[in-house]
């Protein structure tokens, strides 16, 4: 007689290759045997149908995410709301990935591994806080100085030419009028 063991409720370990319209998720048993690949919207529904489609096979362990800072970043929140544990993978290696050839699923599949292994033990930014907070506002300064910059560069050939054309002949070649020089000036704070 023949025994068949079942269990009940398998820990499951999610994979998800990201990109910008659709994310590449894999689901692992516990020992590394696929259980299913499947593509999934980047939006709130289809981070949704991803953790429905996760849980479908068992109970969700952890879930490896590929590029949590970029296109992985809502679908990140997303599940972290939802109280699954999310690990960070690392994007594979460039020269395997170009002699095995590029396959979201594999992708998917690989990064359920790094986190099954033990490979892949990276914490994802929460993205929220006081250092976020900083971020924004120093992305917000750079920004704003930029575009000041751009503004006085735009602006000085057209003052150039404008008092270019009142000076006299005797004046030309002298160098960029002064009186160009103090309304942009006062551009410096």
């Amino acid at each position: 007689m023949a025994v068949t063991i079942v269990e009940a409720d398998r820990a499951v370990i999610g994979g998800v290759d990201t990109h910008l319209d659709v994310h590449v998720a894999a689901a692992l048993d516990p020992v590394g045997g696929v259980l299913g690949v499947e593509s999934f919207a980047t939006s709130r529904s289809g981070y949704a149908a991803l953790l429905e489609w996760l849980a479908s096979f068992g109970t969700i362990a952890k879930v490896g995410v590929e590029g949590t800072g970029a296109y992985g970043a809502g679908l990140c929140r997303f599940l972290v709301d939802a109280g699954i544990e999310v690990v960070e993978v690392d994007r594979p290696n460039r020269q395997v990935r170009r002699q095995k050839g590029k396959s979201d699923p594999a992708d998917a599949v690989e990064a359920a591994r790094g986190v099954l292994s033990g490979r892949s033990t990276g914490t994802p930014k929460s993205r929220d806080g006081k250092v976020e907070a900083i971020r924004v506002l120093l992305v917000a300064k750079r920004s704003a100085r930029q575009g000041r910059l751009r503004a006085i560069h735009q602006m000085i050939p057209a003052l150039r030419r404008s008092m270019v054309s009142r000076q006299t002949t005797q004046h030309r070649g002298s160098g960029p009028p002064t009186t160009c020089r103090s309304p942009a000036s006062s551009l410096r704070s």
